[in-house]
């Protein structure tokens, strides 16, 4: 590719990213668009009392939006949204951090020794082949390649420092997060699996029988968890009737009366008529063992939340085997009650690890299958194949702006878009994986599109020119270095198109939010809602993080090998900071708090693309014939293996337990300032089980609902229920017909 057909894709992607930044700054300031741009704050009723007034002013794009974005702290995202997202924007401050000093070094150093790597007479700069800005151009032998062995050492230093800097900060960050927020019941819970039945007694007699015996001083109650109940479809259509009813009486009535609406996260009616069924069934009935409701409910019950008097006793049970039989009594820490995933709770536990197994290999084989369309991408690039396959386009590609745009710019479109179809497929693996918390099933997804991107978007972009068509690269492991060094130079062309497309304009696109912005359009436009959606999306960590880690992981191989790769990734990762800062703070609604739990996956990543990134360039160095760098860089190779090793040994185990003595010292703060039995009645209460098909996805702000009794507690509050509801839909009708 020329360096022609390179800026005219910089120039579609540059325009593309001028008219959605100035079409958001527009768009941002209509209030009917307020759903759309400011969902949190629409959630936390920020936006009740604005008034539609016309102004030129919201014709005109500014760039306020920035300014707030850039200046608001750290600790007021932190307070806003989570501990999640101050760790995915430290990803950004890092990468901005590296690739400062990696674009310094590489375009002012090695990218000139690269250009006069060969004794040639150079062309008019635009029509020079992008080939002479890589390592290639360099000659057997030369000594410029110690400029390359040079810069590698710089950067993997610099990287390893600001790696080790942040993973110290996020450690504290984690451990004040820990010590500092309020009371977490998952603290205080454990989740009990493959339960052994007796025939001769009730399951939950069964339970509480097994931890007073054996965790007599530390046992405080148990939760049982039962399938939906048959008022379930009831209680869902009461709640949708009740969303619509809250913003209905939010227009018509005054502040005042709203305090009456709260009493319960439902209709608004006495919140001890929907409590959670736990053991009060089972203690009304446990005198006569052949009652079929019993009976029934025995057989549902996959498990039970256990709860204890301290923090420090319920993670010592999570952690223990309860039982000679590892298959039985199995133990985890409860996630937080927001957090729980409970439709995965229902999954008997022999199962999980058939469905793990499984879900990897469907996982595998989607990666081999992506390669078709991946390979189809390469082809777009070679304009022989091109005519080849598309005989009609001869007369098309005879003119050079047409090539330009269908070489340099179409492939990483195509690719692109075949993108999009990953992450439903990879979120919907992690749901059948069985993962019992919501955060759980997002961080499976999560390694799981960054597996399938590093091989598919990486490995398979860079080997599907030669070696995927002769199935060479698994008869041939030795060889991989050399063939890496070989064909990643040829690639950076594609790469560079890649991160201007799925990069620069991906970012314009997620803050002008087409999708919602279409949705918003229909929905008030053509069939005529003008109240706001009753959800708020939570933010994409699964497709988000490893999108940005893809993005470093091309930065650091391409870093000496085609250092023109980075500007680009530089300019990506400095507005990525500014958008997703913005969507933060006023797009997304935090749903859970997985506490900072992605930072290692992060950092770990890092560290592959720093060790893939030295197994290039000792490829490279063994095939210029330089011996004395390919020994320096297996020095490098090692001491950044080591390095790894030294940070996971003194850091990942923060993010993947909690230490006994923060946890003992939390009790006894609690003991001595009385606020324990406080929060021990609040345990009773805090775990609100919603059934699959209750409404609500994994992306969706959570509904406080609290579900019926399914026994003749929920039969005597039937009633009252149908009486909230259709007083709800007269009030929506009178509503309407004011209207």
């Amino acid at each position: 590719m020329e360096l022609a057909a390179l800026l005219t894709s910089a120039g579609i992607n540059i325009s593309l990213c001028i008219l959605f930044l100035s079409l958001y700054s527009i768009l941002r300031k209509q209030p009917h668009n307020f759903g759309v741009y400011f969902g949190r704050r629409l959630a936390e009723a920020k936006f009740r009392d604005q008034v539609d007034y016309f102004s030129f002013e919201r014709l005109l794009p500014t760039a306020g939006w920035i300014v707030k974005a850039y200046w608001c702290t750290e600790e007021e995202i932190r307070r806003v949204a989570g501990l999640d997202s101050v760790v995915f924007l430290r990803l950004f401050i890092f990468s901005i951090r590296i690739f400062s000093i990696t674009t310094f070094i590489c375009v002012f150093i090695v990218l000139p020794v690269n250009y006069h790597g060969q004794e040639m007479s150079h062309t008019h700069i635009p029509e020079e082949s992008l080939n002479v800005y890589t390592i290639a151009n360099l000659k057997e032998g030369s000594p410029k390649l110690w400029v390359h062995c040079v810069a590698l050492y710089i950067i993997t230093i610099a990287a390893c420092i600001l790696l080790y800097q942040e993973y110290k900060y996020l450690s504290r960050k984690r451990l004040a997060h820990i010590t500092g927020s309020t009371p977490n019941p998952g603290h205080f819970a454990v989740l009990v699996r493959s339960i052994p039945k007796s025939g001769n007694e009730l399951l939950d007699d069964t339970i509480r029988n097994f931890f007073v015996n054996y965790h007599g001083a530390s046992y405080l109650s148990h939760q049982m968890i039962y399938r939906k109940g048959k008022l379930q479809k009831f209680v869902d259509n009461a709640e949708r009737a009740y969303r619509k009813f809250v913003r209905v009486k939010l227009s018509v009535f005054d502040q005042n009366v709203r305090s009456s609406l709260n009493r319960c996260g439902l209709c608004g009616v006495r919140a001890s008529s929907f409590q959670l069924y736990r053991n009060k069934f089972v203690d009304a009935k446990k005198s006569d063992l052949t009652d079929p409701e019993v009976v029934e409910a025995q057989k549902d019950c996959p498990g039970a939340i256990v709860f204890f008097k301290t923090r420090y006793a319920a993670i010592v049970a999570s952690q223990v085997l309860q039982s000679s039989n590892p298959m039985l009594w199995v133990t985890n820490a409860a996630p937080e009650p927001r957090d729980v995933y409970w439709s995965n709770l229902w999954i008997p536990y022999r199962q999980i690890w058939l469905r793990k197994i499984a879900t990897l290999s469907g996982s595998v084989f989607f990666m081999f299958v992506f390669i078709v369309p991946v390979a189809f991408v390469q082809s777009m690039m070679q304009l022989d194949q091109l005519k080849r396959m598309f005989p009609h386009l001869k007369g098309t590609l005879k003119t050079s702006f047409c090539v330009r745009v269908i070489t340099g710019y179409l492939p990483s479109v195509v690719l692109l878009l075949s993108l999009y179809t990953v992450p439903p497929l990879m979120m919907r693996f992690s749901s059948i994986e069985g993962s019992i918390s919501r955060s759980g099933r997002k961080t499976s997804a999560c390694t799981k599109i960054l597996f399938f991107n590093i091989w598919n978007v990486f490995f398979v972009n860079v080997l599907s020119g030669s070696v995927l068509n002769q199935l060479n690269v698994l008869t041939r492991p030795k060889d991989m270095p050399s063939m890496l060094a070989e064909l990643v130079p040829k690639q950076a062309t594609f790469f560079i198109t890649y991160v201007l497309t799925s990069g620069w304009a991906s970012l314009c696109s997620e803050i002008l939010q087409v999708y919602n912005l279409v949705y918003n359009f229909f929905r008030r436009c053509i069939f005529g809602y003008l109240d706001e959606p009753g959800y708020v999306y939570s933010f994409p960590y699964h497709t988000e993080v490893p999108k940005v880690l893809l993005f470093n992981l091309l930065g650091f191989t391409f870093s000496i090998m085609a250092p023109l790769i980075l500007p680009f990734l530089l300019v990506y990762f400095c507005l990525g900071y500014l958008v997703y800062r913005n969507q933060i703070l006023n797009v997304y609604y935090p749903k859970y708090e997985m506490g900072g739990k992605l930072w290692p996956i992060m950092h770990n990543t890092m560290v592959f693309s720093l060790v893939l990134t030295q197994i290039i360039a000792l490829g490279v160095f063994t095939i210029k014939n330089s011996p004395v760098a390919t020994g320096f860089t297996i020095l490098l190779l090692i001491g950044t293996i080591l390095f790894n090793e030294y940070c996971r040994q003194r850091f990942a185990r923060i993010f993947n337990s909690f230490s006994a003595q923060d946890l003992i010292e939390l009790d006894r703060e609690d003991e001595q300032s009385g606020r324990m039995r406080e929060i021990h009645e609040h345990l009773l209460d805090a775990y609100c089980q919603s059934p699959p098909g209750s409404g609500g996805g994994d992306d969706e702000v959570p509904i406080e609902m609290i579900l019926e009794d399914p026994a003749q507690e929920a039969s005597n509050s039937s009633q009252e229920l149908c009486d909230t509801v259709q007083e709800v839909a007269g009030s929506i009708q009178d509503h309407i017909e004011e209207k």
